[in-house]
């Protein structure tokens, strides 16, 4: 399926879907650090455009003649971490989004946000524009650490089809989520050498320290040394004595970019477009669980499977 990438980022849902057989034809985002990232791991174009401009990004969309658009909209104004204002002129860009895939009318369309997107006016007006031109919908949250991610990281996906009901692929993606979640050490083994780690916490009023027996928090686009005047929290896995931060390279491979992944910029920001970047298994996760529901009638018993992985 032709495939087009939409605020892709450094490429986190493009290279899922490419692992997962699709063919992405190219990609769209404005910032530069990320595109130059993008530019180092994949061989199809990214084009740097500010998708607010429609009609430009249509008319270079349409170039490309996809089958299937995939994008996550900027989720700071819906996120816990950021200041939850829809009024600050980015949730907009979630209409643009829809406004895009109603030009183009591609076969399918998947957007992906924060899981609290869904309770927003804007998510719910751009469903709405998709489902009244005629695009069937099913909506999910999926928690990537069932995806086979080593983090608690929720988020909600809309897949439309222009072609008929899609009332079974939810519970194709339910089917197959593995039943507990993995843990930093499941994926990497002991080859992070340490059984605790600091991750910088939004407020002091929250834990800090981690376990590598359990999934990672959400990693986000900040990583800082552990400060000298650290007061431990009640909830802390391990004493800070035994806790390091993880490294940058550390952090993406959480986030389940394969370890030859080339990240490019100041360090500020690859930790930004790490944090940003749908993890890749989840991405792989959402794009096998199409290909199992389009194949049903030869492949019913994939789709029963608890995991992918």
């Amino acid at each position: 399926m032709k495939t087009i990438d939409l605020f892709a980022g450094c490429g986190g849902m493009s290279l899922g879907f490419m692992q997962a057989g699709f063919e992405i034809v190219a990609a769209v985002d404005n910032w530069r650090p990320a595109i130059n990232t993008y530019q180092q791991n994949f061989t199809h174009p990214i084009h740097e455009l500010d998708l607010a401009q429609i009609d430009a990004a249509v008319s270079l969309i349409k170039t490309h003649s996809p089958e299937l658009i995939i994008g996550g909209p900027p989720c700071q104004d819906f996120s816990s971490a950021g200041k939850r204002d829809e009024g600050l002129g980015r949730a907009n860009l979630t209409l643009d989004f829809a406004k895009i895939v109603l030009a183009i009318q591609p076969a399918w369309v998947i957007m992906e946000n924060v899981e609290r997107a869904r309770l927003s006016k804007i998510h719910q007006q751009a469903c709405s524009m998709l489902g009244d031109e005629g695009y069937s919908l099913a909506q999910v949250v999926l928690d990537a650490s069932l995806c086979g991610v080593p983090q608690l990281r929720k988020r909600t996906f809309v897949i439309g089809h222009r072609h008929g009901s899609i009332a079974d692929l939810a519970n194709v993606l339910q089917q197959r989520l593995a039943k507990q979640s993995l843990t930093v050490r499941d994926y990497f083994g002991e080859s992070l050498d340490t059984d605790y780690y600091y991750r910088h916490p939004r407020t002091y009023e929250r834990r800090a320290i981690f376990s590598v027996d359990e999934p990672s928090p959400t990693i986000r686009g900040v990583n800082r040394p552990i400060p000298t005047t650290y007061r431990m929290h009640p909830k802390d896995a391990g004493d800070v004595s035994l806790a390091r931060p993880l490294t940058t390279k550390e952090r993406s491979l959480i986030q389940t970019f394969p370890l030859d992944f080339k990240f490019v910029g100041t360090k500020s920001e690859q930790e930004q477009m790490i944090g940003n970047a749908v993890p890749v298994n989840l991405a792989f996760f959402l794009a096998t669980s199409l290909q199992v529901y389009l194949n049903q009638p030869r492949m019913q018993q994939l789709s029963l499977l608890p995991s992918f992985f």
